[in-house]
């Protein structure tokens, strides 16, 4: 069947996404959409809502979490209607993109737009995967020092910069990034998913072991206080922000839909998914969330894990911290996949983003060196 349509709303025609159907065969389940949208949103951010639970209060707090969950699965049921187009259940048109999706319901300027708000995202989100990296690296380090000199010693290991362990990080990436279609393959999504959930359970125990040595519940209805009224609204809108951070799989869920077999329709699977990965992830936030705030109160770290709450069992702390550190340096690979392929496609040369890499960390090295340089002037 021929479908005419204008080069404006033009996506996808019948023969595209037969080829790519004979080249991909689509096999992704229910749970294999689960897997992928654990990865996506249960990251590293999950340990800062203890923080965010102390900024708002016992009241305000869970609400809050109740209700961004809420948005989240609204939001990701009406996308999920959106994956077939014209008709939502035979389209007979794949929409594999968020940004796909756009122009074909709301033309090629939309597109535009929202394609721009897309890519910086996810370029946002991969330089805060290069600096929680990093972060846990130090983290793990300076638990050790601890453990050795005491809880009171002096372990700065890079606390001004992270420059070193952010050149590692970016190394390995530039070494992963050679593996043809690392970022598609499943057993990622599946080992990043065991690490999130491993280091949600560490922090969620962690913070009931403390709970039970008090044998009290910190905290209060009306969070931690501030200097004055200005500086407590700042840190409810920080707070929310966390929490609004933490949820939405908006950016991903078109790619998701497109991995998934039929019969049954996708839109059913990924309806059946997104409960059920939004339910998981309400429960390690609510779990994370009050549980760490009833264990520090007002003293909540920003973090649980890098924040040193925790100085002890030393091994488990920094077994949790190599597991932020794994799911990163996995899930790096398959957020940067969309940039790299917008710079390849708008390049003269395939390796645009090898150089990119490099350049990163050439400015890296360079930034490093003038510190150790400096640092060393000024011992000298």
């Amino acid at each position: 069947m021929d479908i005419k349509e204008d080069d404006e709303f033009r996506v996808i025609t019948p023969t595209d996404t037969q080829l790519r159907d004979s080249v991909s065969a689509r096999t992704g389940t229910l749970w294999t959409a689960v897997a992928h949208i654990i990865t996506g949103v249960i990251g590293a951010g999950v340990l800062s809502l203890a923080w965010a639970t102390a900024k708002l209060g016992w009241i305000a707090g869970p609400a809050a979490l109740l209700a961004f969950a809420g948005v989240t699965l609204l939001s990701a049921f009406l996308l999920a209607d959106c994956y077939r187009y014209p008709d939502t259940d035979n389209g007979p048109l794949r929409l594999n993109s968020y940004a796909q999706a756009v122009k074909v319901y709301l033309g090629k300027k939309n597109e535009i737009v929202c394609g721009a708000v897309v890519y910086i995202s996810l370029m946002g989100f991969c330089i805060a995967f290069t600096i929680v990296t990093a972060t846990c690296i130090r983290a793990i380090i300076k638990t050790n020092c601890y453990h050795r000199e005491g809880h009171n010693a002096t372990c700065s290991y890079g606390d001004n910069n992270n420059y070193n362990y952010m050149l590692l990080f970016g190394l390995l990436q530039i070494f992963l990034s050679q593996i043809p279609n690392f970022q598609n393959m499943l057993w990622l999504s599946i080992v990043a998913a065991i690490m999130s959930l491993t280091y949600s359970f560490i922090g969620i125990g962690l913070c009931l072991g403390k709970i039970i040595d008090k044998r009290k519940f910190e905290g209060n209805i009306r969070g931690s206080p501030a200097e004055n009224r200005g500086a407590k609204v700042w840190l409810v809108f920080q707070a929310l922000g966390n929490i609004a951070f933490s949820y939405p799989f908006s950016i991903i869920i078109f790619e998701i839909q497109d991995t998934l077999r039929s019969p049954p329709a996708e839109k059913q699977t990924m309806k059946k998914a997104s409960t059920v990965a939004v339910f998981i992830q309400t429960f390690f936030f609510f779990c994370c969330g009050c549980f760490g705030y009833a264990a520090f109160g007002d003293s909540t770290p920003g973090n649980l894990l890098t924040g040193f709450g925790f100085y002890e069992p030393f091994w488990l702390v920094d077994f949790a911290n190599a597991c932020i550190v794994l799911h990163l340096v996995g899930g790096y690979q398959v957020l940067y996949r969309n940039p790299c392929a917008l710079l390849t496609k708008t390049s003269m040369f395939s390796f645009t983003c090898v150089t990119t890499h490099i350049s990163n960390i050439l400015d890296l090295v360079k930034r490093s060196s003038v510190s150790l340089f400096l640092q060393l002037s000024r011992d000298g």
